[in-house]
């Protein structure tokens, strides 16, 4: 029983808090300076995949109807070969998000990571966070455990492979447990200045 509260109590917490901060849609939200958008992998083309269209998608119409006046991308860009930031710039600029608007992080490896850095790298106290449905409440947890007042906005979780959206949410109880963790730890982002793709 014990061994049951002690894993079940931090995906509580973490979901709790997160559903707390949660908005139902980006239209009515009020203004914050900046959209934080968490990586979500690459097509073998370099260019975003389906769920991170998706949020790009959401992050521009947040731009376009003056709700932020700037979009920080966030993502693994630990090799050429897979530079997510630069990848979702590439997207925003081809949607008439002008380059003065977007900011790269390279070193947002995971949502932890991603959340220390925009508030102790590009100095965010204030954000919008946009994710797929079922992630967005973790990201939530952990921008507010970084510092960052941050209201959410889930996007579509609908795949093309039902069976590996059911592993990605299922992925979310083991997630949220590490999330509590490093939040309890302030463990330190692998990556702790400036990545070389800030601007």
């Amino acid at each position: 029983m014990l061994v049951v509260v002690f894993g079940a109590v931090p995906v509580a917490v973490v979901q709790l808090m997160g559903q707390s901060r949660l908005r139902g849609s980006i239209d009515g939200l009020d203004p914050r300076p900046v959209v934080i958008v968490p990586g979500a992998g690459l097509r073998p083309d370099g260019g975003p995949s389906v769920y991170l269209e998706r949020r790009l998608a959401a992050a521009r119409d947040l731009y376009r109807a003056g709700t932020v006046q700037w979009i920080l991308v966030s993502g693994d860009a630990s090799t050429p070969y897979h530079d997510e930031p630069t990848s979702m710039r590439t997207w925003l600029l081809g949607q008439g998000v002008p380059a003065s608007a977007i900011v790269r992080d390279g070193g947002g490896l995971d949502t932890h990571d991603t959340c220390v850095r925009a508030h102790t790298v590009y100095g965010v106290d204030r954000a919008i966070v946009v994710s797929q449905d079922y992630h967005v409440r973790r990201m939530l947890f952990s921008c507010q455990a970084a510092g960052i007042d941050a209201v959410g906005v889930g996007v579509s979780a609908t795949s093309v492979t039902p069976t590996q959206a059911v592993v990605w949410r299922l992925r979310e109880v083991p997630a949220s447990w590490k999330a509590f963790l490093d939040a309890a730890l302030r463990r330190p982002p692998v990556i702790s200045g400036p990545f070389p793709t800030s601007r």
